[in-house]
């Protein structure tokens, strides 16, 4: 091998031993970002000449498993944060007896002991306090349920936001990879920055990425609707500001089509984005349904019936709502729970008298029960018949999923019911599902994220092969010098 020969050897292991070591540099000064990739020096020779290719550790399988359980991971989370509002606002504390289903026991309790003392006006008393309690708990609930919705609007609008942000900065960055690689530059840093954006795309909509020739990268929803296909596609949403319990709330459109809400095509399936639509257009619906139906049932228990025998329709009694004109009929309107109150006819601090609740009348004349009134203030048939209907099974809507029949205390019981397992079905899911995400998530960190130990190794590695290479370049150059020395 002649002088020059070993020369260009040396010097190319040299430059090389050097340039791997820079990556190795480099990833030690990156293992603290946690969208950073570890970065591979690929040692190639071309024409006698070694050369170092930077490539970036990737796996596109984990990747994906790592983006489903991270939309699927902050569906949960949204739905278990809706729920948790909605079960501290509606039950709170089991012992401090607030929510609908205490309140209706605690009716029921004071009704009873009205029926047994019905010229007692410390028991009316009681009992028209209860009464009030139980109203005001419906409507506190309902309130709560509206105000859980417009939360939960304005989170879907802070994600649209913040969804169209993502999409932009993710727009500039495949640029940089897809112009980037057709001049052959190192692209990796930039598809790191690409990559950190769709994980946190993922947090907000279910996506699936497709890659495609020249490291560029299309995106689409998981239920197959084009999120970003060489340019972003706009992602729409016209948020709410008022939420009564008729209130329908607008939908998610990307690109002009709907991909939330009832009869969307291709809705999206998972994301922080759906977690907020269920909870705004289902759970909370259905818990609306429920406390109307509790509120619906509870009028008409209490309704009052004609007693003239001319066989006009029931009325209001001691619980009514306003614009009254009947009892409501099944199923009960939206809102009725927010409507409902104690009527004044029955309410001493209203212009009422406690009477009314023991002989009826409050809708005149044809419907009082003891006609003596005052004369017979013994009379307890009706208080006893009040009792016995918060007691008795009646028809329930269907919709609910209780089944045909319910008593009030029932009914309630089952409403209690259904919102704590719900939260409690959430928590559990947002703990299989974050279980789910730390597998996938360590997974993928040990495939791409940077180990410091084999850094550490490789470091010395190749040192020891930058030290023999200028080892080698010295005694070249002594050779050299002799040989220059001889000739002189």
């Amino acid at each position: 091998m002649s002088l020059s020969v070993a020369y260009n050897t040396a010097r190319s292991s040299l430059q090389a031993s050097q340039s791997q070591m820079a990556v190795v540099s480099r990833n030690t000064s990156g293992a603290s970002d946690p969208n950073y990739s570890r970065k591979l020096g690929v040692l190639t020779t071309t024409g006698g000449f070694a050369r170092v290719t930077v490539l970036r550790a990737s796996d596109q399988a984990l990747l994906t498993k790592m983006l489903e359980t991270t939309s699927a991971s902050a569906t949960q989370k949204a739905l278990l944060e809706g729920l948790q509002k909605l079960s501290q606002t509606t039950i709170g504390d089991p012992e401090l007896d607030q929510s609908p289903a205490a309140r209706v026991g605690a009716l029921n309790s004071a009704l009873q002991q009205y029926a047994n003392a019905p010229d007692s006006t410390a028991m009316a008393q009681a009992f028209i306090k209860a009464a009030s309690n139980l109203a005001d708990s419906l409507n506190q609930a309902t309130a709560a349920i509206q105000a859980v919705r417009l939360e939960a609007d304005g989170g879907m609008a802070a994600s649209v936001t913040r969804i169209n942000d993502l999409l932009a900065k993710f727009e500039k960055a495949n640029q940089q990879v897809v112009s980037g690689t057709a001049l052959g530059a190192d692209v990796s840093d930039a598809m790191d920055t690409r990559d950190g954006l769709i994980a946190q795309l993922s947090e907000e909509i279910g996506i699936t990425v497709v890659p495609r020739a020249g490291n560029d990268i299309a995106l689409y929803t998981d239920g197959g609707v084009p999120l970003f296909d060489r340019t972003a596609r706009p992602v729409t949403f016209k948020p709410t500001t008022v939420f009564g319990a008729g209130t329908t709330g607008g939908d998610v459109l990307i690109d002009g089509i709907r991909v939330t809400g009832e009869g969307a095509l291709m809705p999206l399936n998972s994301g922080n984005l759906v977690g907020l639509a269920k909870l705004r257009d289902e759970v909370t619906i259905d818990y609306q349904a429920q406390l109307d139906e509790i509120a619906r049932n509870l009028i008409a228990a209490f309704a009052e019936s004609d007693q003239s025998g001319a066989a006009q329709p029931d009325m209001p009694g001691i619980f009514t709502f306003a614009g009254a004109t009947g009892v409501p009929t099944m199923p009960a309107s939206a809102g009725l729970a927010g409507l409902i109150k104690v009527n004044d006819a029955v309410d001493p601090n209203k212009g009422g008298s406690f009477d009314k609740i023991r002989d009826g009348g409050v809708n005149g004349a044809d419907y009082v029960y003891n006609p003596a009134g005052g004369a017979n203030a013994s009379f307890s048939q009706r208080l006893y018949a009040l009792a016995d209907a918060m007691t008795a099974q009646r028809p329930i809507a269907a919709g609910l999923g209780f089944g045909p029949t319910a008593s009030l205390q029932n009914l309630a019981s089952l409403s209690g019911s259904w919102i704590e397992n719900a939260r409690q079905s959430a928590s559990q899911s947002v703990e299989y599902q974050n279980t789910l995400l730390g597998h996938a998530s360590e997974a993928l960190s040990n495939a791409t994220d940077v180990n410091m130990d084999d850094e550490t190794a490789l470091m010395l590695q190749l040192e020891k092969s930058y030290s023999a290479s200028a080892k080698l370049l010295s005694v070249i150059d002594q050779m050299l010098k002799t040989l220059l020395g001889i000739v002189g």
